[in-house]
């Protein structure tokens, strides 16, 4: 079922953003009786599809992967990067989108409109393509040229907004109540947490549970998917604690942190200051006695080269979880010896021009 983190009302599991009181929604179901009950022997994400509110009659054929954890040594941390740029449209939105697109198949709903910054619109476009479904994609002018490009190859239904990341989506919305037409925002929609918390379970049969989990959070929905998979690993009894979270956001786009009078322009990725999922986002650092951390430019340029210097071909949204490490290494807030879990979001192949 489908329930409200505002007025805890309850709905079946269809295609809905929204409770009739405004409040966001969570799917909450049956968990097995065992995480490993529930496992399967497949080496892809259909490994958790006990756990996901998807038949599998209604599966793209497309599937995303299960992605590797690279663990290195970094200024005394054990840092375990999880490769989500290697998913096949290059991004963790990938697994938000299978299983999207496998609840609109359920629902026979054949067009729909989509926001994004870039990557969420890379994924929609691929896997609608490969389904029948039409996807109107809403991305801003200033989204990276090898990511416009990449659309424009892939033969997306492309609507191009100029203004801030908050205007692309106004728009978004406009268009899909002037056709009416469903609007699958990532943003809000409670299929797409339920792809997303799949890392954390892969996560915990990779190295186990971590001390701090340390995600970008524009919008929250790789955040919020990695506390519910944990949580759900926790509810199940597979494990008797939840990692320490740590939310990173954009110097000038914070929703959580203080806002900075400087802003960003490198994590595009996260460039998002009304966050439907706020309070949620709020809870969870309350729960698991977590923090905001405000990366800059500066920051993001100094972890970026690291990582490319490693091998990590990552997009700079992706590098803003490691300046965020640093910067709590170095304040003493993360100890050393400490195990984190720094998921790499997104391909920095795409964001070269001309691609």
């Amino acid at each position: 079922m489908l329930v409200c983190s505002k007025c805890g009302r309850e709905y079946p599991e269809e295609f809905r953003l929204t409770c009739e009181c405004g409040g966001t929604l969570l799917v909450r179901r049956k968990l097995p009786l065992s995480f490993s009950e529930a496992i399967t022997s497949n080496l892809d994400m259909r490994r958790y599809l006990r756990l996901l509110p998807v038949s599998e009659e209604h599966l793209p054929g497309l599937v995303p992967s299960i992605t590797p954890v690279s663990g290195l040594d970094t200024r005394g941390v054990n840092a375990f990067f999880k490769l989500e740029y290697l998913q096949p449209t290059g991004s963790f939105k990938d697994r938000g989108t299978w299983v999207t697109v496998s609840k609109l198949r359920e629902s026979d709903i054949t067009e729909v409109v989509l926001d994004s910054s870039g990557n969420a619109a890379v994924s929609l476009a691929v896997f609608a393509r490969r389904t029948g479904i039409k996807a109107h994609l809403f991305v801003p002018a200033h989204t990276s040229p090898g990511k416009l490009a990449l659309l424009e190859k892939v033969g997306a239904e492309l609507h191009i907004v100029s203004g801030d990341r908050m205007a692309v989506h106004r728009e978004a919305v406009e268009f899909a109540e002037e056709n009416g037409l469903v609007y699958v925002s990532h943003w809000l929609n409670p299929y797409f947490l339920e792809g997303t918390k799949t890392v954390s379970f892969e996560a915990y049969e990779q190295l186990g549970v971590p001390d701090y989990v340390i995600a970008p959070a524009g919008s929250g929905t790789l955040f919020l998917g990695l506390w519910k998979g944990f949580s759900e690993l926790k509810c199940l009894g597979e494990i008797d604690r939840l990692p320490t979270f740590v939310a990173v956001q954009a110097a000038g786009y914070e929703s959580l942190c203080e806002r900075s009078s400087v802003k960003s322009h490198l994590a595009e990725g996260i460039a998002i200051t009304e966050p439907p999922r706020l309070e949620e986002m709020r809870a969870v650092l309350d729960e698991t006695g977590g923090t905001c951390v405000s990366v800059g430019d500066s920051e993001t340029g100094q972890a970026l080269k690291w990582l490319w210097g490693r091998g990590f071909m990552v997009e700079p949204t992706s590098a803003t979880v490691l300046a965020a490490l640093w910067e709590l290494v170095e304040s003493g807030e993360i100890p050393e010896g400490s195990s984190v879990l720094l998921p790499l979001t997104g391909s920095g192949l795409k964001t070269v021009e001309g691609i």
